[in-house]
C-alpha cells in the first residue's frame, strides 16, 4: 500500500465514522448545499430545492465556492431566510450531499455525496461538458438530462457504462413548461403585456462571438421597429464586463434607450422560463434556453454565427440539430422577415421540434419528482409525500426604464 492509499483509506475511514456519529445523534436529519457560480446554474437546481424546503427534517444550505462574493446575487431568486455559507465555514460542516450544475467542486473535508446536475442541453464547451476530456467518477450521481449525453460521457471514457452513478432525470427546471404550473398569459399581465399583443423573446448566448455583440442592437431595433412586444433575456455572463464575457460593453446601458423606443423589456429574472411561456417566437443565436423552447412546440428563429461555433467549441451536431428545428437567418432584417413569417405559420417545422424535444429532454414535466427521489435515497431518507408535490413557481421579473413603464 502506498503513503496515498493509505491516507486515502485513513480519509474514508475517518469520513465514515463522523457520518455514523451523524446518524445516531440525529437519525431523522439531513444536511444539503446547493453550490453554484452564476444565477442560472442555482436555476437549475431551484425545483429540487424548493422541494426540501418543504422537509423540516431537511436543512439546506447555498454556497458559491467559486465566487462567494457573489453569493447574494447568485440566490436571488432563494428564499431570504435560506442561509449563505462562506466556503470557508463549509469546510467545517458536514453535508449529507453537495449539488452543483456545474463541474465545481468544493472543498469539504468532511465528505459528502456529490450529486452533478448540469445546466443545459446546447452542446457548448463540448470537450467539457459533452465529451469530456476528463474523469467524472468522483460524482457520486449525475442527473443527465438526456440520454444522447449519457452515451456521450460513455464514449468519451468519462464514466463508466455500468457505473452506479449514473441517473437519467431529464431537466427539472423545464418541468414547468409542460406541466401547467405557469400560465405564459398571467405572466404578461403581471408585466403589463397585452396578451393579444405578439411577443417575442431575443436570448442569446454570451461570449464576445454571440450574436449580441454583432447584431443584438440592430436585431433588436429592427423587432421594435416593427411594432413587436420586444422582450430580452440576456446570459447573465454577457453582463461581467469582462471582454471574453461581454466584449467589454455594458449591455444594460446600450439596450435600455433602444427598449425604449417601443414597447421593449429586459428580462432580469434568472430562470427564463416563464418569460419563454409568454413569448410567442422566440430569436437565439445558440443558447440552451432555444433548446428548452423547442418543449413548447412555437417558432424559433436562429442566428446563424460560424464564429460563436467556433469560439465556443459548440459540436457541430449541436449546431445541425438546432438548425433543422429552427428557422436560420444570418442577419437583423432577415430576423424581423423571419418573426413575420413565423408569426404567419407557426406550425411550420412543428414535427422537427417535437422531435428534437423528445431527444433532449428525458420525460419533461416529472424530472424534479426523479431528481428529488434519487436525492433522497441517495441521502438515505425516506421520502415524505408532501415533498413529491410541486411547490410554489418562482416569482418572475421584468426591468422596465423611463418610456418602457406602461
Amino acid at each position: 500500500m502506498t503513503v496515498s492509499t493509505g491516507v486515502s483509506a485513513a480519509l474514508h475511514a475517518a469520513r465514515e465514522l463522523d457520518r455514523r456519529w451523524q446518524r445516531l445523534r440525529q437519525p431523522q436529519r439531513r444536511s444539503v448545499v446547493f453550490d453554484a457560480r452564476t444565477a442560472m446554474e442555482y436555476g437549475m437546481m431551484a425545483p429540487v430545492h424548493r422541494r426540501l424546503l418543504t422537509d423540516p427534517r431537511v436543512t439546506t444550505w447555498l454556497m458559491s465556492s467559486e465566487r462567494p462574493e457573489r453569493a447574494r446575487e447568485i440566490f436571488r431568486s432563494a428564499p431570504a431566510d435560506v442561509p449563505i455559507i462562506s466556503p470557508r465555514a463549509a469546510m467545517a460542516k458536514r453535508f449529507d450531499a453537495c449539488v452543483a450544475a456545474d463541474f465545481v467542486w468544493a472543498t469539504l473535508p468532511r465528505g459528502t455525496r456529490r450529486v452533478q446536475m448540469f445546466h443545459g442541453v446546447a452542446g457548448k464547451w463540448s470537450s467539457v461538458y459533452e465529451r469530456p476530456e476528463r474523469s467524472m467518477r468522483g460524482w457520486d450521481r449525475l442527473f443527465f438530462i438526456n440520454r444522447r449525453r449519457l452515451q456521450s460521457f460513455v464514449d468519451s471514457s468519462a464514466i463508466d457504462r455500468d457505473s452506479p452513478a449514473i441517473r437519467l432525470v431529464g431537466m427539472p427546471k423545464s418541468d414547468c413548461l409542460v406541466d401547467g404550473s405557469i400560465d405564459g398569459r398571467e405572466v404578461r399581465r403581471a408585466s403589463g403585456i397585452g396578451v393579444a399583443q405578439t411577443t417575442v423573446l431575443y436570448a442569446p448566448t454570451w461570449t464576445r462571438f454571440s450574436s449580441l455583440n454583432v447584431m443584438g442592437e440592430q436585431v433588436i431595433a429592427g423587432l421594435i421597429r416593427a411594432g413587436y412586444t420586444v422582450l430580452v433575456k440576456l446570459h447573465e455572463n454577457s453582463l461581467d464586463p469582462r471582454v471574453d464575457n461581454s466584449g467589454g460593453i455594458d449591455w444594460l446601458q446600450q439596450l435600455t434607450p433602444i427598449l425604449a423606443q417601443g414597447d421593449g423589456h429586459l428580462v432580469t429574472s434568472a430562470d427564463a422560463s416563464p418569460w419563454l411561456l409568454a413569448a410567442d417566437v422566440l430569436i437565439t443565436d445558440h443558447s440552451s434556453i432555444g433548446f428548452e423552447y423547442l418543449l413548447l412546440d412555437r417558432p424559433l428563429i436562429r442566428i446563424a454565427m460560424p464564429q460563436l461555433v467556433a469560439g465556443a467549441n459548440i459540436a457541430r451536431e449541436y449546431v445541425e440539430l438546432l438548425a433543422a428545428a429552427s428557422t436560420t437567418v444570418v442577419s437583423p432584417a432577415g430576423v424581423v422577415g423571419g418573426v413575420a413569417r413565423a408569426v404567419a405559420n407557426p406550425a411550420q417545422q412543428s414535427a422537427e421540434r417535437r422531435a428534437l424535444a423528445a431527444e433532449l429532454f428525458h420525460a419533461p414535466g416529472g424530472a424534479t419528482d426523479r431528481a428529488v427521489g434519487e436525492l433522497y435515497a441517495l441521502i438515505e431518507l425516506d421520502q415524505p409525500v408532501a415533498v413529491a408535490r410541486t411547490a410554489a413557481v418562482p416569482a418572475v421579473t421584468c426591468r422596465t426604464e423611463q418610456a418602457l413603464s406602461r
